[in-house]
């Protein structure tokens, strides 16, 4: 099971996410970088499972990265399943200790299913964001800093093209307007395109299966004023970075930001996910 992984000043994240995806089945790494400067190419290079591809050609010009992941796509073959994430993105389901990627493809495939929705939840610390670093040093998960994440808010809609769901930390906390839904586990065969976002690959027809995995998203650390005063000055993201510009104004005001809410609740695994609600058995 191949993976494509965008990555750009990730290197905290590698390692966790290298054992989290090698533990669940993921047999190659296939990351673009886009300009990274803190080490995280020199680390990727010592990895015997991972291909490293660079291009001259900045993420935004690349469609947001949409280009280069249909070129991989391509170039590693049509007809096959493929994990497609970024870097601070870890994909969840039922029993995915017990139950690794390729029984989670044979069960989706027996049902007809070419494309696993999974939304991104918005995951953060127990407190003031400046005072929970995660460095990525050791054999830690994110999850065991940023452990929290909200328990109400959201709105799922299905439209003609796909399943839409807003809400969560970053829209209560600084108004974003973000689509949350995803495809990462995606068949990639001739019919297939990103379309004009990741967030409703085409065709649409295949993004209604009902959503069985979630992506566990981190964007908030100690070093969170940093990461986002660089996004802004980078202007490689939707719009100029404006989302990333909400996060900096408020900051700014407040300087720092305490997710933790009366409707807070603390991860404990997909199956506490799927006890709340947030995804259903895909083995059931």
């Amino acid at each position: 099971m191949p993976l494509v992984c965008l990555v750009h000043n990730d290197l905290k994240f590698l390692r966790s996410l290298l054992a989290h995806y090698r533990g669940i089945g993921a047999t190659r790494f296939i990351f673009v970088d886009d300009g990274s400067t803190d080490g995280t190419l020199e680390f990727l290079r010592l990895q015997t499972d991972v291909d490293i591809w660079v291009s001259d050609v900045r993420y935004k010009d690349a469609r947001r990265g949409r280009l280069w992941r249909e070129k991989l796509f391509a170039t590693y073959g049509k007809d096959r399943w493929y994990l497609n994430i970024d870097s601070d993105e870890y994909l969840v389901y039922q029993d995915y200790a017990l139950k690794p990627l390729q029984q989670l493809l044979n069960r989706l495939e027996l049902q007809g299913v070419r494309r696993l929705s999974a939304p991104m939840i918005d995951m953060y610390p127990p407190g003031p964001v400046s005072e929970f670093p995660f460095q990525g040093m050791d054999n830690s998960m994110p999850w065991e800093i940023a452990s929290c994440f909200d328990g109400d808010g959201y709105v799922l809609e299905r439209t003609k093209r796909f399943l839409s769901l807003s809400g969560g930390a970053r829209h209560r906390k600084f108004g974003s307007e973000v689509e949350l839904m995803k495809y990462p586990l995606i068949y990639w065969d001739d019919d297939c395109s990103l379309g004009t976002t990741i967030h409703k690959p085409l065709p649409y027809s295949r993004n209604f299966f009902p959503i069985s995995a979630a992506l566990l998203h981190f964007k908030f650390f100690s070093d969170y004023k940093e990461k986002t005063t660089e996004a802004v000055a980078d202007k490689q993201y939707f719009a100029g970075a404006s989302e990333y510009q909400k996060i900096l104004n408020m900051v700014s005001k407040n300087g720092d930001v305490d997710f933790v809410y009366g409707a807070t609740l603390t991860y404990g695994g997909p199956e506490e996910l799927a006890r709340q609600g947030f995804i259903r058995s895909v083995w059931t």
